[in-house]
């Protein structure tokens, strides 16, 4: 109920009015009876746009992470999920894979629409990749019909990481059905498993106009991952190298630097000039250039100059000569000082 809700109420008449999507070989869908949709794997959207122009119910395998999620989100998105009858698939393989087969098969023998990813998982540059056999050994072993389906532009709208899709046209074209009735009895042969993969492939090919690789879509993912993780590390050291060589010229401008300054001091000192104060010691202030020169006299040295120098000295601090002497006027004598040398003249 849940799931015609979606499509016919909710989710379906927003989605046909925002990305108009067309459709070509509609014809190819049949009106009844189980029959597997295989598509290309572009985006996560395909899984939207594919059921919606599809008349009938349809049923994905969709990888387990969707229902195992948790707080709002993971519930949310599990909830969905299970309300328009999606089926929790673990793709580890093994015994898993044989799980999801089961599951397909009991959707096919209800008469219904199977939808199958051959790629396993989105293709992560917009390429065809190497079928797995699983859809094979659901043709076979159901006895249905196989109709190859080539989702176009859902890449676009939605790429990979991108979680709101862009507002764009998105086409889906559904091929003739394929029939592989003639390999009844040899689901088990590994042989024609592939070869009716490959034929499945080919016709996707020729429909979504995709390069096709003969590689699994997930070891091409670990290859980039792998390569973008080399790139990384590559980045990181090159980084290092870059700094190491930006900290030995530094170290280098900085030893520059002291060997100029200490040529210009000794050339002031070889030239008779006294360096800056700055140059004589590192650890000054700069108030300490302001202050007076070493040789510049202190008031104590001048008043003890002063106390040296007495009225009772009798020698010329100037010739060296006694004022008393002849021929020396001695202004402190007055008019008996110069008596007395008229009188030694005569």
């Amino acid at each position: 109920m849940f799931y015609w809700v979606l499509k016919t109420v909710i989710l379906g008449p927003i989605v046909r009015l925002l990305f108009r999507p067309w459709v070509e070989g509609a014809e190819h869908i049949p009106p009844e009876g189980a029959a597997i949709f295989a598509s290309n794997h572009l985006s996560f959207s395909d899984s939207i746009f594919l059921p919606l122009v599809v008349p009938r119910r349809m049923t994905f395998l969709a990888k387990s992470d969707y229902f195992t999620g948790r707080g709002v989100k993971g519930k949310a998105t599990a909830a969905f999920f299970k309300g328009v009858g999606q089926l929790p698939v673990d793709r580890s393989g093994g015994r898993a894979g044989e799980t999801a087969l089961r599951s397909g098969l009991k959707v096919l023998r209800r008469g219904e629409i199977l939808g199958i990813y051959p790629e396993g998982t989105r293709s992560p540059d917009g390429r065809l990749y190497r079928g797995k056999t699983g859809v094979a050994r659901m043709a076979l072993e159901g006895r249905v019909p196989v109709l190859p389906v080539a989702m176009i532009g859902t890449d676009k709208a939605q790429p990979l990481g991108k979680k709101v899709p862009k507002i764009m046209r998105i086409g889906v074209r559904i091929g003739k059905p394929l029939d592989f009735s003639r390999y009844e009895g040899m689901e088990d042969d590994r042989f024609v498993l592939r070869s009716i993969t490959d034929e499945i492939m080919y016709e996707l090919m020729l429909l979504s106009h995709q390069e096709y690789v003969d590689v699994y879509a997930a070891s091409m993912k670990e290859r980039l991952l792998a390569a973008a993780r080399a790139k990384a590390i590559e980045v990181q050291h090159q980084a290092r190298e870059v700094q190491q060589q930006v900290q030995h010229q530094a170290r280098e401008v900085q030893h520059q630097a002291r060997e100029v300054q200490r040529q210009a001091t000794a050339g002031l000192t070889g030239a008779g000039l006294r360096p800056p104060a700055a140059d004589r010691d590192p650890g000054a202030k700069p108030g300490d250039a302001a202050a007076k020169p070493d040789d510049a006299a202190k008031p104590e040295d001048v008043a003890k100059r002063d106390d040296a120098v007495k009225p009772d000295d009798r020698t010329d601090s100037t010739t060296g000569a006694d004022p008393t002497a002849e021929g020396v006027d001695c202004p402190a004598d007055g008019a008996a000082g110069a008596q007395g040398r008229h009188r030694a003249a005569s």
